[in-house]
């Protein structure tokens, strides 16, 4: 797959933007800054009253969001959220598949069945009925921009890490078949690896770390606004977002 690096500030006035995972962490950021740029987002979580505040803070500077409340293991949701979409906008100009859950820390024979089914569920099975449902409206924007979030436990061996190191590398996996099966449209997909950053998830996965030696999610936002923006020409790639993010100036 090409690679190529920004020239350009992101501009994403106008663009219909879905985030899920917005709540908090990584997902709010994303969300703020698309608004700020200019884009009007869809913002998805469980928790609705996290949901309102980024709304009121969004309506604050002028952005404009709509609220779905949505559970990724509520597949059938899914498709429900693409037809809403079509019907409202009739396009999606970005996806950005952040939900996902940590899972339980423990090795392989010892991973509760039921936990390492829900996980493989949020991380990888509902962001392919995701793909499903946004796909056609992606490639029918003129610039339809997907980024899904990936974590180096997808690479190598990482003990401990279970089922959810396996749904990050089957994620990486469906990107890329994706993005192959995308190469002469108008649609770019990306994968982005937020690294050490400080959230309620890497808190949960390295409790004895100190939070304050921790990029935080302002400082990566740059690097998905770039992948979601007309400017981004790249295909298939994984990036490592605090790299990227440099590259653009900002202040890590």
């Amino acid at each position: 797959m090409r690679k190529v690096m920004p020239t350009v500030r992101s501009d994403l006035t106008d663009k219909v933007i879905l985030i899920t995972g917005a709540s908090r962490g990584i997902g709010r950021s994303v969300a703020l800054n698309c608004a700020q740029a200019g884009a009007e987002v869809i913002i998805t979580g469980r928790t609705m009253g996290a949901l309102e505040e980024l709304d009121d803070e969004i309506s604050k500077t002028d952005g404009k969001a709509t609220i779905v409340e949505l559970d990724q293991a509520d597949t059938a949701a899914m498709a429900r959220l693409g037809q809403a979409i079509a019907a409202r906008w009739g396009r999606l100009d970005g996806f950005v598949a952040n939900a996902g859950q940590l899972g339980q820390m423990a090795p392989m024979p010892h991973i509760d069945p039921e936990i390492f089914e829900k996980t493989i569920m949020v991380n990888l099975t509902s962001i392919w009925y995701q793909i499903a449902a946004f796909d056609t409206l992606l490639r029918a924007s003129n610039a339809g921009r997907a980024v899904l979030v990936s974590s180096g436990a997808a690479q190598g061996a990482r003990a401990y890490w279970g089922a959810y190191a396996v749904s990050k590398a089957g994620l990486e996996a469906m990107a890329r078949a994706w993005a192959a099966e995308s190469e002469k449209t108008e649609m770019r997909i990306n994968l982005i690896d937020p690294g050490a950053t400080r959230t309620a998830m890497r808190a949960a996965a390295y409790p004895g770390e100190d939070p304050d030696s921790l990029r935080t999610a302002e400082d990566i936002t740059p690097a998905f606004l770039h992948l979601l923006s007309p400017d981004c020409t790249s295909q298939g790639m994984l990036y490592k977002a605090a790299e990227l993010s440099a590259k653009l100036g900002s202040p890590i």
